[in-house]
């Protein structure tokens, strides 16, 4: 059986940062007072908002939205389909589209790991 991966799955989970969000002013507060292109704050900005909405996904679902990652990474996939349909409350741009993924992708694996 061949896996089907979707990018849209992508920018759905990335979806607590989307300015579309409900308004919630501690969360925009939150992801507007990181550097999204600093790793460890980025790390930090996921452990506070990514981790619990990813755990909200039953298990299926997030080892689905992993795999779909890493697959994306792994064939080279620049991320502007999921990047350039969102606006964010980062105060910067995403500098490396591919280093934010990779870094999510470890979190994501920390957060699946950490649960089970």
């Amino acid at each position: 059986m061949k896996n089907s991966y979707c990018i849209e799955d992508i920018r759905g989970l990335l979806f607590v940062f989307d300015i579309e969000n409900t308004n919630d002013d501690v969360r925009e507060e939150i992801i507007s007072s990181k550097n999204v292109n600093d790793e460890k704050e980025l790390v930090e900005l996921f452990d506070v908002l990514m981790r619990p909405e990813f755990l909200i996904y039953k298990e299926r679902e997030r080892v689905s939205l992993i795999n779909t990652i890493a697959h994306f990474l792994d064939v080279g996939d620049s991320f502007d389909r999921v990047f350039n349909k969102m606006t964010t409350y980062f105060d910067d741009e995403v500098m490396d589209q591919r280093k934010f993924m990779a870094v999510l992708l470890v979190c994501l694996k920390r957060y699946q790991r950490d649960e089970g």
